[in-house]
């Protein structure tokens, strides 16, 4: 049975092999604009910086160079049931200086679409195992009404053992402000 985590939680991963699913809706009073939403990944050293530029995984970047994080691909609609986008995570594989995978989701050109967190709804993240059976889960419940940007969670390394912390912080600011902070 998945744990069901609330913001700031932690909970240990202990399969070396799992997939992080997001998914969200669109509120039905929409600005009539689509709604392209945009996982990005950070695949970050102790220092909390990038190990390297092809460690950032997003739609022109699928996969990390050791093959240890890949995602599956952009979905420009959200539309329809279950995940939207995965992340496909293998840490047997993932770099002996990697300490923290940080899971960021943008709003594409939030700012010239008039777009924000406040109008997603039934937004989650969450992780499962090999046999589609979920590990955990961490529903985004806050009214992100002016943020474009939300870390959802990160996967690091303590003591050798990998956690996930659901972190659910929103920001007025877009991919460039990850790119800035872990670069």
């Amino acid at each position: 049975m998945a744990i069901n985590l609330q913001k700031g939680q932690r909970e240990s991963i202990s399969a070396p092999q799992f997939t992080v699913g997001l998914g969200w809706d669109t509120n039905s009073s929409s600005t009539g604009s689509s709604f392209d939403l945009d996982t990005s990944i950070f695949v970050l050293g102790e220092n909390k910086r990038l190990l390297s530029d092809a460690h950032f995984v997003f739609y022109n970047n699928l996969k990390t160079p050791d093959g240890a994080v890949e995602h599956t691909g952009d979905n420009l609609t959200g539309d329809g049931d279950g995940d939207d986008e995965q992340i496909k995570v293998d840490l047997s594989k993932i770099a002996a200086t990697a300490a923290e995978i940080c899971i960021v989701v943008t709003i594409h050109d939030a700012e010239n679409r008039r777009q924000n967190f406040g109008q997603i709804r039934n937004s989650y993240i969450r992780i499962f195992d090999g046999t589609k059976t979920e590990i955990l889960k961490y529903e985004l419940e806050e009214d992100f009404s002016i943020e474009t940007a939300v870390e959802f969670g990160r996967i690091y390394k303590r003591n050798n053992e990998w956690k996930f912390e659901a972190v659910g912080a929103g920001m007025k600011d877009g991919l460039e402000f990850f790119l800035n902070k872990y670069n």
